[in-house]
């Protein structure tokens, strides 16, 4: 019998056998029990990052191009700058100075963008938090920012291993954490970029659904709707989960009914709130979505973008929007995978809510106009695609493990950070 299917029944969250260690002069606190199932994977999350970043910052320093671009477009007097440029910059304003919304000011025609941009396309929780982590600590803003998306990546580390764990066991979960640490688009999880916050929100979300902590997954749900739009997809799934559990006689007697209705509740309070806000400041209740269509030519259209990127490439043109050759064609990469992880994931049965999430998520992505060489980047949340792969290569023995990840660590300083950051627009 395998290693996973061993661990399968485990809750990372309640690990171990009540045993405490003996306690000796000149021994070391041993860590809480309820800590060390974490160890290994947090471990393994964090030196393959840092062996990504080193790749990175030599590629830059190799090249010195970010030398002389603008600090806001990926330029800065040292490498570490590159990583608060582009969105990063955007949440260091909302960070320093707060929002000024005001209605809408249209640009000259003829443009790709008609409106003129606005901080609050970039939702309050993470350059609140950046804010409050400078206040107290003293760093700067720009510091503050990477050492929050440092922690927050830890914690979704921590969450993606707990949900994995719980399905694969507990060394499929230690591998789903390291894959994620080395994912196309990764490069910003230790950026000043929300992404490593949403994840550690979502993951987390989806693990309280998954053991029925209604109250929890309704609060980290309604926080995730303060951090990026894209949580709809969380905050849908958590609704459809809960759904079906009020919908389910034995589920509704087990849980009861008021932790899902609370849930159902409360999971979108967040997202409608702050959106909300944004209309009703700039005299429109949906700028907010009139700003992400015109001041950043980001919407949905039914993959309508998706589709004329891919045939582009596909016969060797660059007549679309957002056009960036290596960025493009290793996300072309990342969605021809798609198909084989979603069906690998839906193989082995996963709970509704991370069929829902990931699905979701999925369709949002590609049925929308965005930069398409971030595709990895924006698929990152979709975690539970990590499942699959994960339990495969929980058989291999840990010294080809060593291999794989050594060779993707440095191999990601490139594709997940050097190329987003430097060959496109992250």
């Amino acid at each position: 019998m395998s290693t996973a299917s061993r661990d399968t029944t485990a809750d990372p969250a309640v690990p171990g056998d009540g045993r405490t260690a003996r306690s000796g002069r000149g021994r070391r606190p041993a860590l809480p029990p309820a800590a060390r199932p974490y160890l290994p994977p947090l471990v393994l999350f964090g030196v393959t990052k840092i062996v990504g970043l080193t790749v990175f910052a030599y590629l830059l320093d190799y090249a010195g191009d970010y030398r002389h671009k603008e600090p806001r477009f990926g330029g800065g007097a040292h490498w570490w700058d590159v990583l608060s440029t582009w969105d990063g910059w955007w949440y260091l304003q909302v960070a320093g100075h707060g929002y000024d919304p005001k209605p809408l000011q249209p640009l000259p025609p003829g443009g790709v963008f008609t409106v003129q941009q606005n901080s609050v396309a970039f939702f309050p929780l993470y350059p609140g938090l950046i804010r409050g982590v400078s206040e107290v600590t003293g760093l700067s803003l720009a510091g503050a920012g990477i050492l929050v998306s440092v922690v927050a990546s830890f914690v979704a580390a921590a969450g993606i291993y707990a949900v994995i764990s719980t399905l694969a066991g507990a060394r499929a979960g230690t591998i789903a954490a390291g894959l994620w640490a080395v994912a196309p688009g990764a490069g910003v999880e230790w950026a000043v970029y929300s992404e490593s916050l949403f994840v550690a929100l979502a993951a987390w979300t989806c693990y309280c659904v998954m053991r029925h902590r209604w109250v929890a997954a309704g609060l980290l749900a309604f926080a995730a709707g303060l951090n990026r739009p894209t949580s709809a997809a969380l905050i849908g799934a958590v609704g459809l989960a809960a759904l079906v559990t009020l919908a389910r006689r034995d589920s509704r007697r087990e849980q009861g009914i008021a932790g899902p209705v609370y849930a159902m509740v409360a999971a979108p309070l967040g997202l409608l709130t702050y959106v909300g806000w944004v209309g009703l400041s700039m005299g429109n209740l949906t700028a907010y979505f009139t700003l992400q269509r015109e001041g950043w030519a980001h919407y949905f259209d039914w993959g309508a973008y998706t589709l004329d990127v891919l045939r582009n490439i596909a016969v060797g043109r660059n007549g679309y929007l957002f056009a960036f050759s290596t960025p493009d064609l290793l996300a072309v990469q990342v969605v021809i995978a798609l198909p084989f992880l979603i069906a690998l994931m839906l193989r082995r049965k996963p709970p509704l809510v991370l069929v829902a999430y990931t699905l979701a998520g999925i369709v949002t992505v590609l049925g929308t106009q965005q930069m398409f060489g971030n595709t990895g980047r924006y698929l990152l949340p979709a975690f539970p695609l990590l499942l699959a792969p994960a339990a495969a290569m929980s058989r291999l023995k840990w010294p080809s493990l060593a291999v794989f990840f050594t060779t993707t660590a440095v191999a990601s300083g490139w594709y997940a950070h050097y190329v987003i950051f430097e060959l496109g627009i992250p």
